[in-house]
């Protein structure tokens, strides 16, 4: 474990070392392009990120680029398990993977029927990748996001009283324990989703100016307090609790993994819900929609467990 001082947590990743990150499923831009499983991830990435920004433009194609859009969104998502179970212990993105096929079954079904709603539910995943891939793609816009993050960061912990030290330009380290911050520290994906949301229906100028600040600034102010939690919590050992479930052999992870991937996520969670119900007092338009594809997805799904149950029962 080393000195007492200088106990650095060190994690492999294609034969580099690592802090713990605040994470998100990865690309190949922080795990290196020699691991084959995260170069795969990146190419499934980026070609969902094209085919829904490829959607936006006029084309006759439009519903061949959104079936290709949603179907390398959840094969990215699945590329992601063995990485998020084995390093990260993450089990909610795992679950939003499973949860992702039959969601698919019935946004492909849709779309070839040539539904209205989820074309605009298209839209609206097309618009946050609009607002996400340039931080994602454009290693300064990135690098400039996360230093920008980290002082804010930084400054958060000396307003609450627990001042941590920044070694590199995206490393926050504190009693002895360092992490790393990347892209997904930022809120920059949250926020993509909602604005993204937004832009999948006709909006006034007065709409879209309260959406945006309800979304950004709340967003990403909270977010800056949610990673100065995490750090505290980490470098103060406040959870280490049930480290069978969540340890990973290094040291004083179990306050990490309780902090960062349950108590973070479930706050994350809450928020954009409260958000969510924000912006449809400010849009009304949204919440129809947003009942609309509750019920087209409800009937969807219950008709294909209808017909799998009469499948089961004549054999």
């Amino acid at each position: 474990m080393g000195a007492p001082e200088e106990r650095e947590i060190h994690r492999r990743h294609g034969g580099g070392e690592s802090s713990p990150k605040f994470f998100f499923p990865r690309s190949a831009h922080y795990t290196g392009m020699d691991d084959p499983l995260a170069l795969l991830s990146f190419v499934l990435l980026l070609v969902s990120c094209a085919a829904f920004l490829a959607f936006l433009s006029p084309s006759p194609y439009k519903r061949h680029l959104a079936i290709a859009g949603w179907g390398a969104m959840v094969a990215f998502l699945y590329s992601q398990i063995p990485h998020l179970i084995a390093v990260e212990n993450n089990f909610l993105y795992p679950i939003i993977a499973l949860l992702s096929i039959p969601f698919l079954y019935v946004t492909v079904r849709r779309i070839r029927d040539g539904s209205g709603a989820v074309m605009q539910l298209t839209t609206a995943a097309a618009v946050a990748f609009l607002i996400y891939a340039p931080f994602e793609y454009i290693e300064p816009l990135r690098t400039w996001m996360i230093s920008a993050l980290v002082a804010q960061t930084l400054w958060t912990l000396d307003l609450l009283q627990y001042s941590a030290q920044n070694p590199a330009w995206n490393m926050v380290t504190r009693n002895g324990l360092r992490i790393e911050m990347i892209l997904a520290c930022t809120g920059i994906q949250s926020i993509a989703i909602m604005l993204g949301v937004v832009g999948a229906v006709r909006t006034t100028l007065r709409q879209k100016v309260l959406a945006f600040l309800l979304v950004f600034p709340t967003i990403y102010i909270l977010n800056t307090f949610r990673n100065a939690f995490v750090i505290i919590a980490y470098t103060e050992q406040w959870f280490p609790y049930l480290p069978e479930i969540a340890g990973n052999g290094e040291f004083g992870y179990e306050s990490f993994f309780w902090a960062h991937n349950v108590l973070s996520e479930l706050g994350a969670l809450v928020l954009l819900v409260l958000i969510a119900y924000g912006l449809f007092a400010i849009i009304p338009d949204l919440g129809d929609w947003a009942a609309d594809l509750v019920g087209i997805y409800r009937k969807d799904l219950s008709e294909a467990l209808h017909l799998s149950r009469g499948a089961e029962e004549l054999a």
